[in-house]
């Protein structure tokens, strides 16, 4: 069987899948019912100052409007990578044959994104988020990232964020304590987001394989760079101050706090171990993996 015959197979499972099991947020998640009067947004162990003398200082429903705040942060970093995946998505049917499976799942996964997008700023807003826009770093890199990637870093970008994701809203669906509309989304996103990860590993594995050993060495350093502007997009000052907290004290201390660089390395673990296995972690750019948090 041929890489492309491969890829019309991959594509083709995942367009039935995606027929399937896909959800409308409009009609899925329940926009009208109230929000859980002290609900956490995520488990307070997930928070990044859990386990500091901030923390500490914080009462019980300062700890739960932090950890809202946090999930909205993270809900406007998807929206941020989200909207550059689906940038590169459109340039790689641009440049595909449109009556293939594969273009077919790539407008199909635009189309998931879109509603995703779309489904996290309403989060945002419904849960009272103070982030609402990624940081000037997030947003001037992304713009580079979107316009120069090719298939490798994208489809990279892809398996890492969305493993990242992944591995954060696989806890929130099933914690019953936490917000329901929060779990719900969750729930839609870790499903759907499935689909997508498959699609880029296949993608990936063929765009890996045409680069050399310059090549390669240029990719690492950009997909440990990218990973280390996307793991810090998790966290944003506003989320703090909205507590009462300073945000450069809270900041360092979320980055020094060994409960949060712990938490990150599980989220990314499925990311790390894949990458690692390939030969995308390796080398001098390791470091800005460690300065990520997520290799232990």
């Amino acid at each position: 069987m041929t890489a492309n015959t491969e890829s019309e197979r991959v594509a083709e499972r995942l367009q039935r899948s995606s027929a399937r099991h896909s959800y409308d947020p409009d009609v899925d998640v329940d926009w009208q019912a109230p929000l859980v009067d002290g609900a956490y947004g995520k488990a307070p162990e997930r928070c990044s100052l859990y386990g500091t003398a901030l923390w500490d200082r914080l009462d019980d429903g300062q700890r739960a409007e932090l950890s809202r705040q946090e999930a909205a942060a993270a809900a406007a970093s998807g929206i941020w990578f989200e909207l550059i995946l689906m940038q590169g998505l459109v340039r790689h049917v641009y440049n595909s044959d449109p009556t293939t499976h594969n273009a077919q799942y790539a407008l199909t996964e635009i189309a998931d994104e879109c509603r995703h997008s779309t489904m996290f700023a309403r989060s945002i807003e419904k849960s009272g988020g103070v982030v609402r826009r990624p940081s000037r770093t997030a947003h001037r890199s992304g713009k580079i990232f979107g316009a120069v990637c090719g298939p490798a870093l994208l489809f990279a970008g892809a398996i890492y964020v969305e493993e990242l994701a992944d591995g954060m809203q696989r806890e929130m669906m099933r914690d019953d304590s936490l917000q329901p509309m929060i779990r719900m989304i969750s729930r839609i996103h870790v499903i759907e987001e499935a689909r997508h990860i498959s699609f880029a590993k296949d993608e990936l594995g063929r765009a890996w394989a045409r680069h050399g050993r310059v090549g390669r060495e240029l990719i690492r350093w950009a997909i440990a760079g990218m990973a280390y502007v996307a793991t810090s997009e998790l966290l944003h000052p506003k989320a703090y101050t909205s507590v009462g907290l300073d945000p450069r004290e809270a900041r360092q201390a979320a980055t020094a706090n060994p409960h949060w660089r712990r938490t990150k390395a599980a989220w990314a673990a499925k990311a790390v171990d894949y990458f690692t296995e390939i030969g995308l972690i390796g080398g001098p750019s390791r470091r800005l993996w460690r300065r990520a948090g997520v290799l232990d």
